[in-house]
């Protein structure tokens, strides 16, 4: 498969545009032409992660944490950056890196932590960013209504919650006048003709909105298409990181982190709390998310999952009456491995395998 095809069904489903600014996200290294048949999931590429990539013929590696993320003034092997870069090149390995916007997206990181541990009904614990909307009115003689609103569907437009074609018709007569040179579908150039026209209204995101006017205006039959876009005051879907979710029933935080534990697999966790503080609602934000403590507790969560908890953290949740359970942060996000494995199985081009390096720097004795 084309990396580049394949980055557009990747960024599809995980959009850049959902980063923090100060992220580093997307293709790294390599040539967006170059032909993919392997690829290696990684939460991060260390020299022996590229070594296990060249060994085993992988063509792309795709990690959660950025490998480049600090500005780089050179690129040579004195550097220990730049010698992973020049082995990459120099083996025809392509580098790609899905960060926050991996965090942010549905059925990112956030969201299979939260399914992996059986935690349902989610909702976003901090909302970064609302989807822009339009309402797009297009006018189509009769005999071509069905084929425009098929096309419309077909590339995103007429989502509304869980209700796709979604679309309003009315009738009208449309009138033009083909001047000199026009080549029109119907009518005669110099003379004005009148048509009956449906009008045909639906909603339409700004990320797929390109691509709905254009499959509009290749399905339309007119030489020239007139439509109208408003930009809507409505909100689309939220996207945001952290997840909150009610429990069925209240549990212990012993009971809690037993259970963190055994689906992890994982022996130990750090916990700031007592032990018997019954849980009814759980916050969790995967890798650092030390800082939405308060804002944890502000939606009604009486602990937060997360990892890298400092000890002024830990205080400052104590004295609020707030739980932490601190996983680490590699323990909360290597299941990055097992979700885009899971979302590239789909695609039959391509033979996707988890890293098997193993990257926590941490012992525990």
């Amino acid at each position: 498969m084309n990396l580049k095809s394949l980055i557009k069904k990747i960024e599809n489903k995980y959009p850049l545009n959902l980063a923090y600014d100060w992220d580093n996200v997307g293709l790294l290294v390599g040539d967006f032409d170059m032909d993919v048949k392997k690829v290696l999931v990684v939460l991060e590429a260390n020299e022996k992660v590229i070594n296990e990539a060249i060994e085993n013929k992988v063509d792309l590696i795709i990690t959660h944490h950025p490998f480049i993320f600090r500005k780089i003034n050179k690129i040579n092997t004195s550097d220990l950056k730049g010698k992973l870069i020049h082995k990459l090149i120099k083996n025809d390995v392509a580098l790609y890196s899905m960060h926050t916007n991996f965090d942010i997206a549905f059925d990112g990181l956030n969201d299979y932590f939260m399914e992996l541990i059986g935690f349902e009904d989610c909702k976003i614990l901090d909302i970064t960013n609302n989807e822009v909307l339009y309402k797009l009115a297009v006018y189509v003689p009769t005999t071509h209504v069905e084929k425009v609103k098929k096309a419309l569907a077909k590339s995103g437009a007429g989502h509304i919650g869980n209700y796709s074609h979604c679309s309003f018709s009315s009738e009208g007569i449309g009138n033009f006048k083909p001047l000199e040179g026009a080549n029109p579908f119907i009518g005669s150039a110099g003379e004005i003709e009148s048509v009956e026209e449906i009008k045909i209204e639906t909603i339409v995101p700004q990320k797929v909105l390109g691509g709905v006017i254009s499959s509009m205006i290749n399905a339309h039959p007119y030489e020239e298409v007139a439509y109208d876009l408003y930009k809507l005051e409505n909100k689309g879907s939220s996207v945001g990181l952290g997840r909150v979710s009610k429990l069925k029933q209240s549990i212990s935080l012993q009971e809690l982190c037993n259970n963190i534990k055994e689906k992890l697999h994982i022996d130990h966790i750090r916990l700031v709390g007592s032990v018997d503080t019954k849980i009814s609602k759980v916050a969790v934000v995967t890798g650092s998310g030390a800082d939405m403590v308060k804002k944890a507790q502000r939606v009604g969560a009486e602990v937060i999952i997360t990892g890298d908890v400092k000890y002024h953290d830990a205080q400052d949740a104590l004295d609020i009456g707030m739980s932490i359970v601190d996983c680490g942060h590699f323990d909360t996000e290597d299941i990055f491995k097992d979700v885009m494995k899971r979302f590239l199985d789909e695609i039959e081009e391509i033979n996707v395998v988890k890293s098997e390096v193993y990257l926590n720097p941490f012992t525990t004795i």
